[in-house]
């Protein structure tokens, strides 16, 4: 990243199938309220990161995880001055499901019970995991991974609650996401959103927030960067790709795509694009 101190690399490594990883220097660095399809393990070097998670706000520090589970609205930015350093994982629900059948006594769909879990050891054994992945060492990177996942269930695990009963501002709110979803280039105005489903501006504002934990315009900012990086991913332009999910142009795309990915568009497809090239970057362990 530019020179204001601050680094990040995002990337894959093709022997952890279905895991993004993270290493990152943020000072002023703040992340905007959105989700992630997979779980959220970041491991704090040193510094503070503060994040908004289920109502409050909370912090991990240094030898502490911040753990998020999927399709959990949360944001972030540093706690001290000096900002936050750490690694992260980012495993997705069927690579965790399967080492929680595996080893735990879990039942339906695991999860974390707590955002936060002061844990030095695991916070180890995440660095040791992106370290494994650079070097190209498949064995360690994917055994690591296995070891870490299962303590922090063991630790912090529970089942994710079932979805709730459907009221029916829920189903105002399911629809309204359904024609967002379909409409993702060319949103209409909550105005006439709402008229097209028979309620009031407000109305659909509260059921929204209440199902998605975010009003309407902000869901549709974070899903326009997950299909963002779906596109990334497949070799697409980021141009292109910023007008193809309803940004105006690129900076338009940067600048959101940075506030939740963490990294540029750009930064994110190159490396992404070499998930099996060794990278000489500094460690954050």
């Amino acid at each position: 990243m530019a020179g204001s101190g601050e680094r990040a690399r995002h990337w894959r490594y093709t022997e952890l199938p279905g895991v993004d990883l993270l290493r990152a220097r943020y000072i002023r660095k703040t992340f905007i309220r959105h989700t992630h399809e997979n779980f959220v393990i970041a491991a704090i070097a040193d510094g503070v990161e503060v994040f908004h998670h289920r109502g409050s706000d909370v912090s991990a520090g240094a030898g502490a995880l911040a753990l998020v589970n999927p399709d959990t609205p949360h944001t972030g930015r540093a706690g001290v001055p000096e900002g936050w350093r750490y690694g992260a994982l980012y495993p997705s629900p069927d690579v965790v499901a399967a080492i929680a059948a595996e080893t735990t006594t879990l039942r339906g769909t695991p999860g974390f019970a707590r955002p936060v879990l002061d844990d030095p050891y695991t916070v180890r054994l995440v660095h040791q995991v992106l370290r494994a992945a650079d070097e190209g060492n498949a064995l360690a990177a994917d055994t690591l991974l296995r070891v870490a996942v299962t303590r922090l269930l063991r630790l912090n695990g529970g089942t994710l609650p079932e979805r709730r009963p459907r009221t029916a501002g829920a189903r105002i709110a399911s629809r309204a996401r359904a024609v967002l979803e379909e409409r993702i280039a060319e949103p209409p105005t909550l105005e006439r959103l709402a008229t097209d489903l028979g309620t009031s501006p407000f109305a659909l504002l509260r059921a929204f927030r209440d199902a998605y934990g975010m009003p309407p315009h902000t869901w549709l900012t974070d899903t326009r960067v997950r299909r963002a990086r779906l596109l990334l991913d497949a070799g697409t332009a980021p141009a292109e790709a910023a007008v193809a999910v309803g940004f105006t142009d690129q900076p338009h795309l940067n600048r959101h795509f940075a506030r939740i990915v963490g990294v540029p568009p750009g930064a994110y497809q190159r490396e992404r694009a070499r998930p099996g090239e060794r990278k000489n970057v500094q460690d954050a362990s």
